[in-house]
Order: structure tokens, then sequence, then C-alpha cells
């Protein structure tokens, strides 16, 4: 493609577009995962440059794309001192680290795909929408619930009027007690300090999928909900600052060495193992788990972020919603009910059921997803259909093929942040 930076909205085109080129910054799970759909559609898309600081990483991605060795490098600001040479960058750092390569690569004409949350902070996520929006450059944020098969059912059935209006919705994320142990309790976001708010990090998700679902943003929010269990004072008895060395690991749900040990028998070689070794074998686990932040007590980390919290949002239709992110459950899909005037809908993630009132019968709608609500499932088809859009709207120019643009991410991020103002000020906050 040429090196244009403004876009245009434009119809989009059938007949074959250009490949897409595509750099990539940070080539962990998410960014590798992103890019691999590159390598699943390689006449719409190719990888051509990254950026990744870990050596073992950044190799193995460079192999996997047929990458040269001056398109591999240690620090996304080599990329960006050679100008535009690709027409898009996936942009998948840690939560912090997005602000300043989003500026850069905008500038430089890049359109960006950046994995979520867009920022830690209001003036970032500003100041993010501002530099995409100065060089009319497309931005899609990471929202990957927005491009599944079961949303766009939900969707479909909501905006028909077959529930009638809106009233009310109740919507679950049933994080997984392993998954909160291994991410936010042991993993990169356990402290606000270093990553964000727990809302931010998992549920800005939820909260982008309710405004998106509904059609409007809340208008006011409240919240409540503290870190409960993984803390200090509930260590059991006897146990040792790691999983290895400790005498009630056997009896402990959250054991490290079971969890990850389990894993590897199986030769799950993907996330979330893939986030602890490099080389999957028991040698590689044993010392992961020996010297590694993953081997180590729930109850002797140094983790602040929240366990379980509850979100109430009221609409300007009047609609409320009320939201529960948890960690005490076997992970499992979302769960959502949604209830309107003229009938219910009821949706865990795989299937949809709409009950009507004036005729008193259900339709369920089966809606398999393309794989589980994970990393390493895809999300369900998110990813993939993130990717689709993204690609298509850079080979034809048409950012309206993007569901989750900047404007649309800087309203739910806005949520968040108003949620967290209100559970830490016990208030009702304004968005």
């Amino acid at each position: 493609m040429s090196d244009v930076a403004p876009v245009a909205p434009v119809a989009p085109v059938a007949s074959a577009a250009p490949v897409v080129t595509l750099a990539v910054v940070g080539a962990g799970q998410r960014g590798t995962g992103y890019a691999r759909w590159a390598l699943a559609h390689p006449d719409r898309a190719e990888v051509v440059a990254v950026a990744e600081p870990r050596e073992t990483r950044r190799r193995r991605f460079a192999a996997a794309h047929a990458l040269e060795q001056d398109a591999a490098v240690d620090d996304w600001r080599a990329l960006a001192a050679r100008g535009r040479i690709a027409d898009a960058v996936l942009i998948c750092t840690l939560d912090r680290e997005h602000l300043e390569p989003v500026l850069e690569f905008a500038a430089l004409g890049y359109h960006i795909l950046l994995e979520k949350p867009m920022a830690p902070t209001e003036d970032e996520c500003r100041a993010i929408v501002d530099a995409v929006e100065k060089a009319r450059v497309i931005l899609s944020v990471g929202h990957v619930l927005r491009y599944t098969r079961y949303t766009r059912a939900v969707k479909e059935a909501v905006d028909s009027g077959r529930i009638g209006d809106v009233v009310n919705v109740q919507h679950l994320e049933p994080v997984g007690f392993w998954h909160q142990a291994h991410s936010f309790v042991r993993g990169n976001w356990g402290r606000a300090e270093r990553a964000t708010s727990m809302l931010m990090a998992k549920s800005c998700h939820d909260v982008d999928w309710l405004q998106y679902v509904l059609g409007q943003p809340p208008l006011r929010v409240s919240s409540f909900g503290r870190l409960s269990h993984f803390r200090p004072e509930n260590r059991p008895e006897g146990a040792a600052d790691r999983c290895l060395d400790c005498a009630v690991e056997s009896t402990c749900p959250y054991s490290a060495r079971r969890e990850y040990g389990d894993r590897l028998a199986r030769g799950e070689h993907r996330w979330p193992l893939s986030v602890l070794l490099d080389d999957f074998t028991p040698e590689a686990l044993e010392t992961a788990l020996r010297e590694g932040p993953y081997g180590r007590c729930v109850y002797a980390c140094d983790n602040d972020v929240v366990d379980h919290q509850v979100v109430s949002m009221e609409f300007a239709s009047g609609a409320t919603a009320a939201f529960t992110m948890t960690a005490f459950t076997e992970q499992a899909d979302r769960r959502t009910r949604i209830f309107g005037t003229r009938g219910e809908l009821r949706g865990d993630g795989a299937s949809l059921s709409v009950y009507d009132f004036l005729t008193r019968t259900e339709e369920v709608l089966d809606l398999a997803p393309a794989g589980a609500m994970d990393v390493a499932g895809g999300h369900g088809g998110g990813d993939a259909g993130l990717m689709d859009a993204f690609v298509a709207a850079v080979a034809t120019g048409n950012p309206g093929l993007v569901k989750s643009g900047p404007r649309e991410s800087l309203t739910s991020h806005l949520t968040v942040l108003a949620a967290e103002r209100a559970r830490h000020a016990g208030t009702v906050e304004d968005v």
C-alpha cells in the first residue's frame, strides 16, 4: 500500500485488496496471537517487523513469520526510527507502556491496533484519541468481545425490539479461581501501580460490551469491591512462601505445582503455561516455580487488586445494569440476562435464549464459539474478528469497519475510571 496517512471513509470493496503490512510491538501472548491471523490469511496481511525485548520470544516470532534479522529488534523505538515501514502496527505492550508508542507511530502515519486497555488514566486515554484523530489514522482497540458471533446475535436480538425496551441487565464475569491466581495475584496485573485496576485490566471488556449491546453509554455509576481472600492473613498454617517448599500444598486449590505441572503433563504448550516457559520441560518448569513469580504462594505475593467487584450503571434511557466480576468460580463464559418490556434474553457465551411474553414461547439459539473465551482459545473468535475488521479497514481506507474505534473505546474507559472513583470514595459518579 502507498504511504498515505489521511483516512477517507469509502465503501468496502469486494475485489482483491492489497496485502496489508504489519509491524508488531510486543511479541507476548496478545501480539503473537493477533499476528498469527496474518499467517492464516497471507493473501490479506503480512508481518514485516517486530519489536520484542525478550530474545527467545523475538527469535521465535521472527522465525514464525520468516523475518530477516534486521526486521526483529529489541525496542520499538528502533522500528519507529525507520519511519513508516508498514501500513499498520499492532501495539501489544504492557498496559502502562501504550501511550508513547501510540503517539510516535500515529505521527508517522501508521494505522494502529492497540491492545486493551488503551491506557490506565483519563489523560493518557484522551491523548491517544487526540493523536490518532490529528494524524487521521485508524485506531482499533482490542475489545474482542464486540467481534464474536455470540455478541452479534445478542445485539441483533436487542436491536430488533424482540424483547421490547431494555429495562435492566444482569451481567457476570466468572474470572475463575486459577486465572485470578495466575494473572491477578502472581502475574503482571497483580498490582494496580504496576499495571492498572482489576476493573480496567480484566473487565473494561465487559463495560464496553454492555454499552455496545445497549447502544448507549452509562450516565452514572456506583461500585463496591475489595481484595478479600488473597491476603497474608488468610495464609494456611504451615504454608511456605513457594509452592515447591510447602507442606500444605496438596490441600491448596491454588497450588502452582499442580496447576502448571498438570498442564505440562497434558502437553498444553500454550497460555497460561507459555507465560512461564519458553522451554516446555519439567526442568524448566521447576526453575520457573523455584525462581519466578508464578511459583509464589498466593497468600505471600505483593498483589493489591480486588478479587471481587460489582458495578451498578444507569443509562440515558432509564435502563439499569448490574455487573459482577468475581475470582471465585470455575473459569467459564460470561453470563448475561437482559430484561425487556416484551421479553427476556439469557445468554452464556455459547447459547442464547429469548423468551416472548406475548406468546409465552422460548427460542434457543446454539452459538457455539470458534474457541474458548480465553487467550488460548482466541476469545471465542473475537481475536480473529478483530483482526479481520482492522485489516479490512486499513485495506479499504474505511474506519467504519472497526467496531472498537477511538471514541467508543474512550467512553467505556471513562466509565471504568468513574466506577473506580466510586469504589474508592463510596459515591455515585457521573461518567
